[in-house]
């Protein structure tokens, strides 16, 4: 696979991956959805401003589009570590956390950074 397909197979990727349509993908990156279609279907080549807007959009690197460097992936956390997280924060106004909003923040944490039972 040549440097252009894995670019545009990143951009179909995250595209599918974010459940956008092109149309979406289209107006998130300023493309009119025309550009876009000939981008993925291999008939047109991304410029260097287009590429660095799908790489805003999607929130990765421009080397990571292009195949030289993989995503950052947030850090992940055990069942023990937000445990602790938990049993060490306070609320906003400095009294203890309610067992209710630790239950919503550790629904969030395990959500954004996932977590091992």
């Amino acid at each position: 696979m040549d440097n252009e397909d894995l670019l545009r197979n990143r951009i179909i990727n995250l595209r599918e991956q974010n459940n956008w349509t092109q149309a979406q993908l289209a107006k998130k990156t300023g493309l009119d959805n025309t550009k876009l279609s000939k981008i993925e279907n291999g008939t047109r080549r991304v410029t260097s401003d287009e590429l660095n807007k799908f790489a805003e959009v999607f929130d990765v690197s421009s080397d990571y589009l292009l195949g030289r460097d993989e995503p950052k992936k947030p850090p992940h956390y055990t069942s023990a570590d937000l445990d602790e997280m938990l049993n060490n924060a306070m609320s906003f106004d400095g009294k203890p956390m309610t067992d209710h909003d630790r239950e919503v923040i550790r629904a969030y944490l395990e959500g954004k950074f996932g977590s091992n039972q």
